[in-house]
C-alpha cells in the first residue's frame, strides 16, 4: 500500500465505519495516547521495566499501526498530502544533515 493509498483507505474507512473524523484536538489527544502505548511496549521490551499482566496482549506492530492510522487521520482532515510532505522532509534532512551523522563520533 502506498502512502497515498493509505490516506484514501483511511478516509474511506472513516466515512463508512467511523461516521466522521474526530476533531483535530481529539485526534491529537488520541495520537498522544497511542504513542504512549508504543513507549510502554518499547520500555518493557528493550528497557528495564517488566511487563504487567495487563500488558500481555499488547503488540508493537498493532500499536505502531494505530499511531500511523491517527497520523493519517490528522493529515487527511488538515489537507496534508503525506507523500509530498515526506518527500520534502527527506529533502530537508538530506541537505541539512548531509555530513552531520557521518561526522558524529558517537555513531562510529
Amino acid at each position: 500500500m502506498t502512502i497515498s493509498g493509505a490516506q484514501k483507505t483511511v478516509d474511506n474507512w472513516i466515512n463508512t465505519n467511523g461516521v466522521r473524523y474526530f476533531n483535530e484536538l481529539t485526534n491529537m489527544a488520541i495520537l498522544t495516547e497511542e504513542v504512549g502505548e508504543v513507549a510502554r511496549i518499547i520500555s518493557r521490551t528493550y528497557g528495564e521495566q517488566s511487563f504487567k499482566e495487563t500488558d500481555a496482549n499488547k503488540n508493537l506492530a498493532d500499536e505502531l499501526a494505530d499511531v500511523l492510522f491517527v497520523t493519517i487521520c490528522l493529515a487527511n482532515q488538515t489537507g496534508i498530502n503525506l507523500t509530498e510532505a515526506l518527500a520534502k522532509n527527506l529533502e530537508k534532512k538530506t541537505s541539512r544533515d548531509a555530513d552531520r551523522h557521518k561526522n558524529n563520533e558517537k555513531l562510529k
